[in-house]
């Protein structure tokens, strides 16, 4: 009869997130067989979805400097120093599959999607920057600008439950910080304004929506559960739960949900009782 030692081990070691990708491979395995040796390297072979999001990652930015061995190791060292590195990577994972109409499984971030993959060698490149190891950092950022065609600073701060669509064209600078459930569109900048030290990238709290092609620029603060709108150049501080539109952005109403990162609503219609005070 299982002890309550036993029992308790089992259930830590449940893992809905790896069962559904290691099934969802399965299944594209069986509906064809061509990619069948690709899957398993990638997904049926690995024991653990960290193992398999190391060896995804280091497929893609090894080359003939620093080989994907060399790579997977480095990366094996930073979740070894933070283990939680795993468990933001599966928040991302879900919320790509939750906000994304154009993800229908889990498998399809970790496998195909440059925005989820280039935030988790962000997540590598900022635990080993913080290990001392600098230079391993900046050749992982430098890799995956070259790559993903994204330019996430290893010293930036970005929460869990991020969705960056297409990801083409992303800029978050080295002061920048992105709260927790944040979604954002290509071609969105966190950059500075000038030359200055210091903090001088904009921080992004937690549940705020960015459109497509938008630049928030300085050491402002978007408040949480606000929207950028696509296109919009943001210099000055956003209230929470804002929309801001224009260039420069002014607030063009309210968010309009409680949760605009998770409903993606890029639209603008502003009512006369919308409009703030």
């Amino acid at each position: 009869m299982p002890t309550l030692k036993t029992t308790t081990a089992k259930l830590t070691t449940v893992d809905p997130v790896w069962t559904r990708v290691r099934e969802e491979a399965e299944a594209a395995t069986r509906a064809d067989t061509s990619l069948g040796g690709f899957l398993f390297t990638s997904v049926l072979n690995p024991s653990s979805f960290e193992e398999a999001l190391c060896h995804r990652l280091a497929q893609r930015l090894g080359n003939a400097d620093i080989g994907a061995e060399l790579i997977v190791q480095g990366f094996e060292d930073a979740l070894d120093a933070d283990p939680d590195i795993g468990a933001a990577a599966r928040a991302d994972l879900l919320a790509v599959f939750d906000r994304d109409p154009a993800c229908d499984r889990y498998i399809e971030p970790l496998l195909y999607f440059k925005g989820f993959q280039a935030l988790q060698t962000y997540r590598m490149a900022h635990r080993l920057f913080k290990m001392g190891r600098k230079d391993f950092a900046y050749y992982l950022q430098s890799r995956s600008s070259m790559i993903f065609g994204t330019d996430l600073h290893p010293t930036s701060q970005i929460g869990r439950g991020i969705m960056i669509d297409h990801a083409h064209s992303i800029v978050i600078g080295a002061t920048a910080v992105v709260e927790d459930n944040v979604s954002m569109l290509h071609s969105v900048t966190l950059g500075g304004t000038g030359k200055a030290d210091g903090d001088r990238h904009p921080k992004v709290r937690h549940g705020c929506l960015i459109g497509a092609g938008a630049s928030i620029l300085g050491n402002i603060e978007i408040g949480h559960c606000s929207r950028v709108a696509a296109g919009s150049v943001v210099l000055h501080d956003v209230p929470p739960n804002r929309t801001v539109a224009g260039v420069p952005a002014k607030v063009v109403g309210y968010a309009g949900c409680d949760e605009p990162a998770r409903r993606m609503d890029h639209s603008i219609t502003v009512s006369e009782a919308d409009k703030p005070a």
